[in-house]
């Protein structure tokens, strides 16, 4: 193969392809490059599998630290099993590509990317994505595409919205959109969404600049690489689909039976049905003959397997010609109508927030805990290390579906439905300033047929308002399914089961508030939607949403005003930045010296940033009174009750506060002549003083005499009564600033 190279400027930078250089001994190999963004993609068609009746399309996305020239952190210093982001992008770019390949077409194909160079600001996965297209588009194997993949912000300047293609990180930090976008020549096949409740029109905008700035330029780039490379023969391989005469027998046998079991309401009900009916149409017509040569054997079980392959289509051609020709599906519903809904809140006791939300056979059970900031979850990869304050778990177990199964850590399902529904509620969420908390869902699936990931939203954002967090608004989520035959009917189906989404041409989930968008995925088996098509599923997805919020704002219509009583209580404080070192004391002293008094957990941010938390109110205030005490400012005319830590011939020194002493000479011990400090003091003692000076060293003088009856009163600024002035209290010794100020008190 020829060394061949593209490029085209695509959002501001060069986009490059290559191809011809490395790995020549794949089918297909590519490096894609954008930037200083560089990854290499493979792909690799293989001869079937015996027995295998399912296309095995493997995607595989490793992100590796020598990109970016580092090391993996932790005691092992070589990667290992794939993280969250990188099984997030294996998705990404197996839902483009599967629907692209022809039904019965079960060859192995396999898809390696791997990230070999990384800036820390462009991220890769959108780039695996349009890799993996253009290296199977150079092999030999029956791909339609085709397909690109970009990733789309809205960024908020100075001259207002503006999109982008691509964005930087730094870019990313001012938008209010992430959306990733695949699409070919037909029109757009995959969508991501992650947003800050934007509305449909500015989202429809988005998908539509998207595809012609990005996605359009991509393809043409692909097929100028397949044109220089040189076109390779398409091999079409072995089919799996079942010969005609099966499927004759198979029509014959059944078709009229299958039209009355699928309109069986019940999923257990319907399902026992319809395996009832394929079992005897196998026993039947397609039984495996005892005491026969094994040739004719293997030919027996051959044709058994393509006959079990005739009663799926079947099934679903049925199911799609119910709802087609007399709007009937499965469950009895019409088109339009939303499953029964049930809810409840505050279902448990200790967590601190729950709920439960049903939807007709999905049912979700969601709980939320609130934590402190070392409770957060550090993300390490490629891009630079962030802290997530937000994050939902999704756990799918065999029983929900009614099966006993393999019991086992989080898939690639469960890893994905779980960020779905966090992208999705994450734009309703309260700033860290205004809500300093870690929050933690877990949705527990246990009921599904159809969009468990849209329960766990509905049912997350329950489990958010019992918790007493302050959302924007009440988020929930919805799912349409499209249904088509071969003469180009097509009908939209709201609120969809798992029949409806495994015999569909889509799985559109939209997720939202009143006012905007906050999440979307997009499923689809068709080959394509239109921008016209999209409008529409958003305002059917909108109509069903706001249903649902009506219905949840019934339950709950607002979140609690406050906090559980088991939820830890926060209290930010800012102090002097240049005070962090003598709150924290020599190895951490001081401040776990203050942690074990008061029972408190407290956290120190380099900005000066302090917070607060315990489940216990008196130790937060005991904690907050005593931090203050330690950074504020030592002010002339202030009072303290201080202890008599050391004495001189001069006069003694007081301490006002952990780490911060005063002195407080001979003179001002007392009115009159003081002949020694031990007359007057000793060594433990408690003392009321007064602040007279701080000079430019930050010393500080004190005087007890002022405090006296008929003392000289130096300092002015006292109360009169000996106590403290200013709440602020004692520390410093140092420059003059001001004192503590207290932001934010959330709970």
């Amino acid at each position: 193969m020829t060394h061949v190279v593209v490029e085209r400027e695509i959002g501001g930078r060069t986009f490059r392809m290559e191809t011809g250089k490395v790995a020549k001994l794949a089918s297909g190999a590519v490096f894609v490059s954008h930037h200083q963004g560089t990854v290499m993609v493979t792909a690799m068609r293989a001869d079937p599998r015996p027995g295998l009746d399912f296309f095995p399309l493997q995607c595989d996305y490793r992100e590796r630290t020598n990109a970016s020239g580092r090391f993996p952190g932790g005691f092992r210093k070589r990667e290992g099993a794939p993280n969250e982001k990188e099984i997030l992008t294996m998705r990404l770019m197996d839902r483009p590509i599967r629907p692209l390949f022809p039904d019965g077409f079960i060859d192995e194909v396999q898809i390696q990317a791997w990230v070999m160079s990384h800036d820390g600001q462009n991220d890769t996965d959108v780039l695996a994505c349009t890799g993996a297209s253009a290296a199977l588009a150079i092999t030999d194997a029956p791909f339609e595409g085709p397909v690109a993949t970009v990733r789309v912000a809205r960024v908020i300047t100075d001259d207002g919205e503006q999109f982008v293609i691509n964005p930087t990180q730094a870019q990313m930090e001012f938008s209010d959109l992430d959306l990733v976008l695949a699409g070919h020549k037909d029109g757009v096949n995959m969508i991501e969404v992650g947003a800050a409740e934007i509305p449909e029109e500015d989202l429809l905008a988005a998908i539509k600049f998207g595809y012609d700035e990005g996605v359009k330029p991509l393809l043409e780039m692909q097929i100028e690489l397949i044109e220089k490379v040189g076109a390779t023969e398409k091999r079409a391989g072995e089919s799996a689909l079942p010969p005609a005469d099966i499927v004759e027998i198979v029509n014959s046998a059944c078709a009229d039976e299958m039209m009355t079991a699928r309109q069986i309401p019940g999923k257990h009900d319907r399902g026992d049905a319809v395996s009832a009916l394929r079992d005897r149409v196998l026993d039947e017509h397609f039984a495996i003959p005892e005491d026969v040569p094994y040739s004719q054997h293997v030919k027996a079980e051959k044709r058994r397997s393509h006959a079990k392959e005739a009663f799926r289509t079947l099934e679903k051609k049925t199911t799609r010609k119910l709802i087609l020709e007399k709007g009937i599906r499965a469950d009895g519903r019409k088109l339009d109508e939303l499953r029964p809904l049930d809810m409840e809140v505050g279902i448990f006791e200790r967590p601190h927030g729950s709920a439960l939300f049903q939807r007709g056979e999905t049912q979700s059970i969601v709980t939320c805990a609130l934590g402190t900031g070392r409770d957060e979850q550090i993300v390490d990869g490629l891009l630079p290390e962030y802290a997530k304050k937000f994050y939902l778990h999704y756990n799918f177990p065999p029983f929900c579906v009614g099966e006993a199964g393999r019991i086992m850590g989080p898939g690639r399902r469960e890893i994905g439905h779980g960020a779905l529904a966090e992208r999705s509620l994450l734009g309703i969420l309260p700033d860290v300033e205004e809500f300093p908390y870690t929050i933690r869902l877990v949705s527990d699936i246990t009921e599904s047929n159809g969009s468990s990931s849209m329960a766990s939203v509905c049912g997350g954002c329950l489990a958010l308002m019992d918790a007493g967090v302050p959302i924007s608004g009440t988020c929930a989520g919805i799912s349409v399914g499209r249904i088509s035959d071969d003469n180009g009917n097509v009908v939209h189906i709201i609120d969809i089961i798992g029949e409806e989404d495994f015999f569909g041409d889509m799985d559109f989930k939209v997720s939202g508030t009143r006012d905007g968008i906050t999440g979307i995925q997009l499923d689809l088996k068709a080959r394509s939607l239109d921008i016209e098509e999209i409008a529409l599923t958003f305002k059917e997805a909108k109509k069903t949403r706001l249903e649902i919020i009506e219905a949840m704002e019934a339950s709950i219509p607002a979140p609690r005003s406050d906090i559980s009583k088991y939820a830890p209580r926060i209290i930010t404080l800012m102090i002097d930045p240049e005070k962090i070192g003598k709150l924290i004391g020599p190895g951490g002293k001081t401040i776990r010296g203050i942690q074990e008094r008061t029972g408190a957990t407290i956290e120190v941010e380099n900005d000066g940033t302090v917070n607060i938390s315990t489940v216990d109110g008196d130790a937060a205030a005991q904690a907050r009174g005593e931090i203050e005490a330690l950074t504020a400012e030592i002010k002339v005319g202030t009072v303290y009750e201080g202890k008599v830590v050391s004495i001189k011939d001069f006069g003694a020194f007081i301490e006002l506060a952990p780490g911060t002493d005063g002195m407080c000479h001979i003179s001002e011990l007392d009115n009159g002549y003081v002949e020694k400090v031990e007359n007057v003091v000793s060594l433990g003692d408690m003392v009321k003083v007064k602040v007279i000076n701080v000079d430019d060293s930050g010393r500080i003088k004190l005087s007890r005499k002022a405090l006296l009856e008929g003392g000289d009163d130096k300092g002015g600024g006292g109360d009169g009564d000996g106590n403290r002035s200013d709440r602020g209290g004692g520390g410093g010794g140092g420059r003059r600033r001001h004192g503590p100020k207290e932001e934010v008190n959330a709970g």
